[in-house]
């Protein structure tokens, strides 16, 4: 990761590596999880978990 890559860019690729790591990770604690290491808004919050629902969906 750069280190002046965006937080919620950083929290994607991060959330996107442990699903790949553990496909069965529970979403939600990630998401939670990210936020805390990335230091993201609740509106980054909240876009992670539309992400997420979205690629759920997808699939």
């Amino acid at each position: 990761m750069s280190a002046g890559e965006a937080p919620i860019k950083q929290a994607v690729k991060w959330i996107d590596d442990q699903l790949h790591d553990n496909p069965k990770s529970d979403r939600v604690k990630l998401i939670d999880e990210a936020s805390r290491r990335f230091d993201l808004s609740p509106a980054d919050e909240d876009f992670l978990f539309r992400h997420l629902a979205e690629r759920t969906k997808a699939k």
